[in-house]
């Protein structure tokens, strides 16, 4: 069971993934998404306020809320105690020549969540990253994953404007957010 506490090599965990979606659509006759999770949770918290959220979210997506869940769980349980992720020295040069610190587990100080600027920036970041994936169809897992193992010409345009909007916020906008 040591092999689970490890990153996998790319042409290990790659190949799985990409077997993994079209096994869940032909056995399960599920397409493997996530941004579709946010609109689950709306509808719960919030039945019949819109038409948007009116539909049975139960049979659409408690098996989405699930594997979230265990993203999330997994997660937890991967950085229980195991001090700061390791960092190579070219991306922390990298990330020092955009003026970014990296400590801790995040290529961020923490502290900075607890000022108004920061917590705005998560929230506002947050919202307009979960807007964009519906407004898109789907986030950029689902498009590059699915959408283009489908041949799908949307998923195309929508991921190489996730790498542009990537881009350009690395290189523009991140140096004025910092």
């Amino acid at each position: 069971m040591d092999f689970l506490a490890r990153p996998w090599p790319w042409y290990v965990s790659g190949p799985l993934i990409g077997l993994f979606v079209p096994a869940l659509l032909l056995l399960g006759g599920r397409e493997f998404g996530i941004s579709a999770v946010f609109r689950h949770m709306c509808a719960a918290a919030l039945p019949g306020k819109t038409e948007f959220f009116r539909y049975d979210w139960r049979r659409a997506g408690l098996w989405n809320l699930a594997f979230v869940l265990g993203i999330a769980l997994g997660g937890i349980a991967c950085a229980w105690d195991k001090g700061p992720a390791h960092v190579s020295a070219a991306t922390h040069r990298d990330l020092a020549d955009l003026g970014v610190r990296v400590e801790g587990l995040a290529p961020f100080d923490l502290g900075s969540l607890a000022t108004v600027r920061g917590l705005v920036c998560v929230v506002l970041g947050g919202f307009l990253v979960g807007f964009g994936a519906r407004y898109a169809g789907g986030c950029t897992s689902g498009h590059a994953i699915t959408g283009l193992a489908c041949f799908e010409l949307s998923s195309l345009v929508a991921v190489v404007g996730f790498f542009a909007g990537g881009l350009v916020s690395t290189h523009l906008l991140l140096r004025v957010i910092l």
